[in-house]
């Protein structure tokens, strides 16, 4: 499995074998996580003597990775400003594919993060099942494979997420309770779809939240971040933990089921099989449940999520009784959850995704307050409540940069293995 984007910078490599993909991927790196260096900058910051530094530098341009940015000038420095290095790669990129309950996106993000192609098709996937569902996906990537190599764009992988277990090793979804699927096989199938002999990147499949977590991780990281708690509220609650800038993932990569937490006081039926979980407080069906009746135009799965949950936040905004009882609840069950995680794993900052930011601005303010409340040690420093920085974009950016993360450790290997355009 790649090393995910939060791992911390390592000391250059002293097996020969590897020294000098390992030391490519260092200043990689360093650059994509802490913004455009100098030269010396970069030999300061992995250890590396500035000759070595210069030789990695100018093989990564070489490669389309890298490129000479601004001067910069350090504070006190006297002489002529040193060139700033910076990350180009403008010439590959990884697409992210997202399984939703009621949607399928695709997006595709070079080395800088920069949109070469997205869409999103609403699908009722309980419904369309494994292989309709994977119709949907081949459909989306195969249109984004076409947009990025159109300009001139390599796809280097593709990362699927999808809720639930996923068997990274044998490319399947082993439970997925809110889909209504387990062991569902999807790498091959997918490829089958496309041929034997179609030019495909490596395909990996993972847990919608897990990806979605190094995306909110990335975002962030430049701010000095490394200890941070993602939850999340799609149909289902799940997240994510990086702990001093490494992901946590569990022995089976299955840590992290937030949403299956027995905190609900009242004995409701999960899909899980379980009663009490807390997303049948929090998750957006129970909040659906709470705000809406049951043939209210924004439970159609057909329509987009976002448009449906904006026209529930406008109600909000227009004093709607029964939709703020239902934020005032959402934001109890949340708090007291978040409380929960934050004790057992001391992040320094909270992240809520999906629905909740959405609905930030009713949920946010009481969130932080019961955590400032509940916490056990609140005298060592505040733990900080944002919103995400992507909102519903978090899972599928997420895999397109998971798909990049091979740049990261051998850049040589990683773009000759990738098909030609």
């Amino acid at each position: 499995m790649p090393k995910d984007p939060g791992a911390p910078h390592r000391a250059p490599v002293t097996d020969r074998s590897s020294i000098r993909p390992g030391n490519l991927g260092s200043v990689l790196r360093r650059l994509r996580d802490d913004g455009p260096r100098s030269r010396t900058q970069l030999a300061a910051d992995t250890g590396l003597p500035k000759a070595t530094v210069s030789t990695l530098v100018n093989e990564l341009t070489d490669l389309g990775l890298v490129r000479e940015g601004d001067p910069q000038r350090s504070e006190g420095a006297i002489g002529r400003p040193r060139l700033a290095v910076e990350l180009d790669g403008s010439r590959v990129c990884g697409i992210g594919v997202e399984i939703n309950v009621d949607y399928v996106a695709a997006i595709a993000l070079d080395l800088r993060g920069r949109t070469v192609f997205e869409r999103r098709a609403a699908a009722d996937v309980p419904a369309l099942g494994p292989a309709g569902t994977l119709d949907v996906v081949a459909e989306l990537t195969t249109e984004a494979i076409a947009r990025t190599r159109a300009q001139g764009v390599r796809p280097v992988g593709m990362t699927i997420a999808a809720p639930g277990g996923a068997d990274a090793a044998g490319g399947s979804i082993t439970t997925a309770v809110n889909l209504g699927w387990r062991d569902a096989s999807i790498v091959a199938p997918l490829r089958e779809r496309f041929g034997p002999h179609a030019p495909l990147p490596p395909i990996a499949i993972r847990n919608d939240a897990h990806v979605a977590t190094v995306a909110e991780y990335v975002a962030v990281a430049g701010d000095g971040v490394r200890d941070l708690l993602y939850v999340t509220g799609e149909v289902g609650v799940g997240g994510g933990v990086y702990s001093g800038g490494r992901p946590y993932q569990g022995s089976r990569g299955r840590a992290c089921e937030f949403g299956h937490m027995p905190i609900n006081p009242e004995p409701v039926p999960c899909p899980c099989g379980r009663v009490g979980c807390w997303e049948t407080m929090v998750g957006l069906g129970a909040f659906l449940e709470r705000a809406t009746d049951s043939g209210d135009a924004v439970r159609d799965p057909l329509t987009d999520r976002e448009r449906r949950l904006a026209d529930l936040h406008s109600r909000a905004e227009a004093g709607d009784e029964r939709t703020l009882t239902a934020l005032r609840e959402v934001a109890a069950g949340l708090g007291r959850g978040v409380a929960l995680l934050v004790d057992a794993f001391d992040p320094e900052l909270v992240v809520l995704g999906g629905y909740f930011t959405q609905f930030a601005d009713y949920l946010l303010e009481p969130v932080q307050r019961t955590i400032d409340e509940r916490v056990l040690a609140p005298s060592t420093g505040r733990c900080e409540v944002r919103p995400s920085t992507y909102r519903y974009t978090s899972t599928v950016r997420g895999g397109a940069q998971f798909a990049l993360e091979p740049l990261f450790q051998d850049p040589v290997g990683t773009v000759g293995r990738s098909p030609e355009l």
